[in-house]
């Protein structure tokens, strides 16, 4: 079930009935109604997966107990290690077994030795990336003692399972959301009208925009041998707002659906493409990516603690992880080590950490620098965008090749049958919304607010057409 579906337009108002009229006397019926949505919304792709999902809460939840419970580390580690196993070991054969065996095969090849490996024909179960991280932070926290084990597994079951985060994020900390499912959500005007906003304003960003450019970038990226430099310029910047549109997107969507049901959502996005400098960038793309990795694979490792060497290993590992993380595809480590790259001088020079907070332009030459860093950080993005876009790592390097090389800045006309000229103008508008609504979770709201929400609706209607109801970028993650 999409976000940008009829079946989820019918669903929602059914849940939100049900969730407010039938179960707000007691916490406990809002939790089986929202449990029993999840559910049926998750089976919705395959209900055969439901199985694993529920698998994974039991392991989780039981092993959080015994952990708590036992009396010697030797036993408490024993816990976590089989958790972190089981755990890891269904994402490693879902999603990496095949590229190992592959990578493996191709490695023996290039030796001389030839053999067939034993591939498993099976799908990758949607949002397994993202609820196994869910439980990992739980049993991670319960181990260091951060948090209690949650004796309730009904509440639990919510953590997990919840409809709103479930196939795409962002990953929650138990820390911040099982308080909100251990009590009766009473219900909030004023939250739910925000809500409403922001699921039309990810739904802009998704139908509007991000299969917008899609329907330029995928036609561009498939036909690279034969596009001209301007062409190729424009389809890394279709992607990079594609992308930004449809992760984004479906981020505000998520926490809008949530506070619909009086819970609030970790944001997950802070207007990146108005980052000065590519540490900026990553402290407000998919920040809740980014914070788990700072805080259960970074800071473990080391952090920023130590010699500068080990500094720059233990970030380099991140990035190369969170590369991986998104794909088993080369083309996804390939991306990870450019963005460590752009980060190596920044933390070598201790500048990481030199733009930090709001900040305005004016006429004057420290804007001018300003609004100069944040074309740079831009640009430099769409570059390493290539490489998570392409299919091969030969692709890319062709792509950014022939995009450098061609020389030629001509329109050219795509099989898709339409001109760009409309496209590249709604691109600009929505980067001026973007820019003036910076300060805001999303610019619906305040002042003539049923003037802009109209103009949403507008189009909507008009461009919803073309997105033939593209399903979101991260499900396959």
């Amino acid at each position: 079930m999409f976000f940008n579906s009829l079946h989820f337009a019918i669903f929602l108002p059914i849940v939100f009935i049900l969730y407010w009229f039938v179960g707000h006397k007691s916490k406990i019926n809002q939790n089986y109604i929202l449990i029993v949505a999840s559910y049926y919304f998750y089976s919705c792709w395959d209900w055969r997966f439901l199985f694993l999902l529920i698998f994974s809460t039991l392991l989780d939840f039981s092993c959080a107990i015994k952990i708590e419970q036992s009396n010697t580390p030797a036993a408490r580690k024993l816990w976590l290690w089989l958790c972190l196993t089981v755990n890891v070991g269904f994402l490693g054969v879902f999603k990496y077994y095949n590229f190992f065996a592959e990578s493996f095969t191709a490695l023996l090849g290039s030796m001389g030795l030839h053999t067939n490996p034993l591939l498993l024909d099976v799908i990758l179960p949607v949002g397994i990336s993202f609820y196994t991280f869910h439980g990992l932070s739980y049993i991670i926290d319960i181990y260091y003692g951060r948090i209690k084990s949650e004796k309730n597994f009904v509440d639990y079951s919510l953590f997990v399972c919840y409809f709103p985060l479930l196939v795409a994020g962002p990953i929650e900390r138990a820390t911040h959301l099982l308080p909100q499912v251990k009590k009766r959500r009473k219900f909030n005007f004023n939250k739910a009208k925000e809500g409403i906003y922001q699921i039309i304003w990810g739904l802009v960003k998704k139908v509007v925009i991000a299969d917008s450019c899609a329907n330029y970038a995928n036609d561009i990226f498939d036909h690279y041998n034969v596009m001209n430099s301007y062409s190729l310029l424009l389809g890394a910047v279709y992607f990079a707002f594609q992308i930004y549109g449809d992760f984004s997107g479906y981020s505000d969507i998520a926490l809008g659906t949530s506070k619909l049901f009086g819970i609030d959502l970790l944001r997950n996005f802070n207007y990146p493409y108005f980052s000065r400098d590519i540490a900026e960038f990553w402290r407000k793309w998919h920040i809740s990516l980014t914070t788990w990795f700072r805080d259960y694979l970074y800071i473990p490792l080391g952090g920023s603690k130590g010699s500068k060497a080990s500094i720059v290993r233990n970030t380099f590992i991140i990035f190369l992880v969170s590369g991986f993380w998104h794909g088993a595809n080369w083309t996804y480590i390939a991306w990870g080590l450019i963005n460590a790259l752009y980060f190596l001088p920044l933390l070598l020079l201790n500048r990481n950490r030199n733009h930090v907070g709001d900040f305005t332009l004016g006429f004057n030459l420290k804007s001018l620098q300003t609004l100069f860093n944040i074309l740079t950080t831009f640009a430099i993005t769409c570059l390493a965008w290539i490489f998570f876009r392409s299919k091969t790592i030969t692709d890319a390097l062709e792509y950014c090749k022939r995009m450098f090389t061609n020389g030629e800045f001509t329109q050219q006309y795509f099989t898709i049958g339409r001109y760009n000229y409309e496209l590249i103008m709604l691109v600009v508008l929505f980067a001026i919304v973007e820019w003036n609504s910076r300060t805001k979770i999303e610019p619906i709201s305040g002042k003539y607010s049923w003037l802009k929400l109209s103009l949403c609706l507008a189009a909507l209607l008009a461009l919803g057409v073309f997105s033939d109801y593209k399903e979101f970028i991260y499900f396959q993650f």
